[in-house]
């Protein structure tokens, strides 16, 4: 038993935060981290996110760039607009896109170290 104390221990040692997060904050705006989670959970908005990092484009040059039809492309840059991740832009007949804050390609390349770190543990499936 007391052998099982001491792993549990250690976890809780692993699990423990640093004081520079703010844990009650966030508690605070789960339902908001939620919904924008939601939306990077699709490979191809991730996608459309990294296309439109190097600056703005049109529907058609994202079609191009990506090899997706434009009925998609088009369905997931609304979904992005909607949870503020893209910026939309009018210049006549065309609608450019490009992406709304720089910190969002910090946020995928800590995802990308997280992703690969988790699977490198992995010892099973």
């Amino acid at each position: 038993m007391n052998h099982h104390l001491g792993k549990q221990e250690k976890m809780e040692e692993r699990l423990q935060y640093p004081e520079a997060i703010a844990i009650p904050r966030l508690n605070d705006h789960l339902d908001l981290i939620a919904v924008l989670a939601k939306s990077l959970a699709d490979e191809n908005r991730l996608r459309i996110l990294l296309c439109v990092i190097a600056g703005r484009k049109s529907v058609s040059q994202i079609v191009e760039a990506l090899k997706l039809s434009q009925p998609l492309v088009s369905h997931h840059l609304k979904e992005l607009k909607r949870t503020l991740l893209v910026n939309v832009e009018r210049r006549g007949p065309f609608i450019y896109y490009e992406i709304a804050d720089i910190r969002i390609v910090e946020i995928l390349k800590h995802l990308d170290e997280l992703v690969m770190d988790l699977l490198s543990r992995r010892k099973s499936f």
